[in-house]
C-alpha cells in the first residue's frame, strides 16, 4: 500500500504514477546492468531509490513551497 501522500497533487493518480515511475526505473537499472553501463546503472538506482522512498511516504513529493494556480 502507497502511504504518505497527502500533499498537493498527492492523489490516486499521483500514487500511481509514482508507482509506476519506480517500477520502470527497477527494469530500466537491470537493463544498464547487464549492458555494463555502470554510471547510468548508478543514476538509475539513485532515482530508483527516491521513487520508492517517495512510494513509501518517506520524503515528501517536493521540497519547494509553491505558490497557489
Amino acid at each position: 500500500m502507497i502511504l504518505g501522500f497527502g500533499h498537493v497533487g498527492g492523489g490516486d493518480e499521483t500514487r500511481q504514477n509514482i508507482a509506476y515511475i519506480h517500477e520502470m526505473l527497477g527494469q530500466l537499472r537491470h537493463v544498464a546492468q547487464v549492458e555494463g553501463a555502470d554510471m547510468l546503472c548508478y543514476l538509475i538506482e539513485m532515482a530508483y531509490v527516491e521513487a520508492g522512498d517517495l512510494e513509501a511516504g518517506r520524503r515528501p513529493l517536493s521540497s519547494i513551497k509553491r505558490k497557489g494556480p
